[in-house]
């Protein structure tokens, strides 16, 4: 395999000489019906990745196939499920697959099987959460356990609070919703303190996750936690469990009930599929249902393996990203869940996309010389229309825009009102703004003219089940992977968040100066 910059292929000259495309006359034109129905591809899951109000055509595609052959995508995530050291940063393995599906061989590292490691540590995970549920594990007083309570922050909260938000009506009306989850990530003590005011600490069960066991915010809240308990009259051993690392100071601590561990090799944001979710999702909602999820991330997976990027959404979705932030200019993305269940789906990507591809410089630490990660940002609709939409039509900067909607509602509760219900009200929103975006609307009152011409694609399913809310999530992970293929950057290493890390250390310990110490002064630290 080669890595090269981007800007060295063959594709990336032709990119930038191809002519651009007009959206607005694409889809506004005699041929739109038919382009929608034809700029479409399908996904797992039964869902559906239309592409139409994007600026592309057949041309311009075919040499994103062109830059997807020369740049070996395939090859390169072959490699990666396979087990060759993927992340150059900390040379390590990068194996999120691992945690949900049988794609490529055995991987062999520190002397175990790891598809046999992370099988077992939810396995074990599974075994616990239906003991908890059937009253084996109990409180001291011997009564069952209501709620769980992550305490984790960045991916050890994000991706597991965005999946367990995305199904707890769906879990309600399936009635699968074994324990109500809440989580505390924030070191700032509101964030624990109205967690802990709300919940019946007597029957509250804490999933402290810290792959390090040394994370200060986690540690803090842990704390917090603990000081909770025991003033409440509980001792703190008998409420709490551990995801962690093998050899952290967590790690059979007699602390906790129990320990369940993740490695080195699936970093935070790609590790909802892992022990980091799994033991609070099994807890939530019953083992059963987070393997509905591991089984739609993994014909996610599967479906990427596609060379033919019009038959591989993940694919063709990054690779029209990367033509958008890197030949049309567009610096940000807004990705827009027609769903409120997906309500912390964005912040979950904000993770996922900024902290892989916010690099420059490559994977050996050159300097690149064209734009990489772009900006994410979002809201469900139809709030985020009463909000930020204004700039998205009218503003200066054009936003491509990532919807995703559902055909039905997860709770099947409606009502109809002028001969159209919720649902029905909330896809005709969806459907308006993706041709709104696009095709605009002249008027000769400029304050009321829409240019048009704004992007779009949008991913469709029929219900955000447990297995179109792992498709959803294996199809980011792999489209911000296929990108830092493109941009030949490490998207599985964040040194990113490290040095304020580093600096705060400092001010806890009076080891200030200059403006730092002016700053922590300011602060009254």
């Amino acid at each position: 395999m080669k890595w090269e910059n981007f800007s060295k292929l063959e594709s990336y000259k032709k990119l930038a000489g191809a002519g651009r495309v007009d959206v607005k006359a694409e889809l506004s034109g005699e041929n739109g019906a038919e382009r929608v129905k034809n700029y479409q591809v399908p996904m797992a899951s039964g869902m559906v990745y239309s592409y139409a109000a994007k600026a592309v055509d057949d041309g311009l595609i075919d040499i994103l196939q062109e830059l997807a052959d020369e740049a070996q995508l395939q090859e390169k995530y072959e490699a990666l499920y396979n087990g060759e050291v993927i992340n150059t940063g900390e040379k390590r393995l990068v194996l999120h697959q691992l945690t949900r599906g049988q794609l490529g061989q055995d991987v062999i590292a520190d002397g175990e099987n790891k598809r046999e490691f992370y099988a077992e540590q939810q396995s074990r995970a599974d075994a616990f959460a239906r003991k908890i549920h059937k009253g084996e594990i109990v409180n001291e007083n011997g009564e069952k356990f209501t709620t769980a309570v992550q305490v984790g922050i960045g991916g050890s909260d994000l991706g597991p609070r965005a999946l367990y938000l995305s199904l707890e009506s769906w879990a309600k009306v399936n009635d699968t919703l074994k324990m109500e989850a809440k989580f505390i990530s924030n070191v700032d003590p509101d964030d624990a303190s109205a967690v802990l005011s709300g919940i019946d600490l007597a029957h509250a069960l804490f999933v402290l996750v810290s792959k390090s066991g040394t994370t200060l915010e986690t540690l803090t809240n842990e704390t917090f936690c603990k000081d909770a308990l025991k003033k409440a009259g509980l001792d703190p051993s008998c409420h709490m469990v551990a995801v962690t690392s093998a050899t952290s100071p967590l790690a059979n601590n007699p602390d906790y009930l129990d320990s369940f561990y993740i490695d080195d090799y699936i970093g935070g944001r790609y590790s909802a599929m892992s022990a980091v979710g799994g033991v609070i999702l099994a807890l939530a909602f019953g083992p059963e249902v987070f393997a509905r999820i591991q089984a739609g991330a993994a014909d996610a997976d599967k479906a990427a393996t596609e060379k033919d990027i019009r038959k591989n959404a993940a694919m063709l979705d990054a690779l029209i990203g990367v033509y958008e932030r890197n030949f049309l200019g567009y610096g940000v993305t807004a990705v827009l869940p027609y769903s409120q269940a997906l309500s912390r789906f964005p912040a979950h990507l904000q993770q996922l996309d900024m902290e892989s591809n916010g690099k420059s410089v490559n994977r050996f630490g050159e300097p690149v010389d064209y734009k990489t990660g772009p900006v994410i940002f979002g809201e469900p609709g139809t709030n985020g229309q009463h909000s930020f939409y204004q700039l998205l039509h009218q503003g200066t900067d054009i936003v491509p825009l990532q919807f995703v909607g559902f055909r039905k509602s997860q709770m099947e509760n409606d009502v109809l009102i002028e001969d159209s219900t919720s649902q029905q009200k909330l896809c005709a929103n969806v459907a308006a703004q993706i041709v709104a975006f696009a095709c605009g609307k002249d008027d000769d009152n400029r304050n009321k003219y829409f240019a048009g011409g704004r992007p779009s694609s949008i991913i469709v399913g029929d219900q955000l089940t447990p297995e179109a809310l792992g498709t959803l999530l294996a199809h980011f992970e792999n489209k911000v992977m296929f990108q830092g293929f493109v941009w030949n950057v490490n998207s599985f290493d964040q040194e990113g968040v490290q040095l304020g890390k580093v600096l705060a250390k400092r001010v806890l310990a009076g080891d200030t100066d200059g403006a730092l110490a002016e700053y922590s002064k300011l602060l009254d630290i």
